[in-house]
């Protein structure tokens, strides 16, 4: 029984691991894309992903908290 717990993570990471290969190697992208410098920074060139793939939240501002030690304003 020990040696089964010492093993099955071994084993389980193993199965993971072949599974990333195989999904990689089947996920249809001709052009995987190759960054370029430019004069804002790198910029991707090429692959498979479209600039509307990946949608990013515009970021919150955090509300703002009045100072516990702060003197109150009169």
């Amino acid at each position: 029984m020990t040696r089964l717990r010492a093993v099955a993570p071994l084993l389980v990471a193993a199965v993971l691991a072949g599974l990333a290969v195989f999904m990689v190697q089947r996920a249809g992208c001709d052009d995987p894309g190759r960054y370029v410098p430019s004069a804002d920074g790198y910029v991707l060139v090429g692959g498979c992903i479209a600039p509307g793939d990946i949608v990013v939240k515009a970021p919150v501002a955090p509300p703002t908290v009045a100072d516990a030690d702060a003197p109150a304003k009169s």
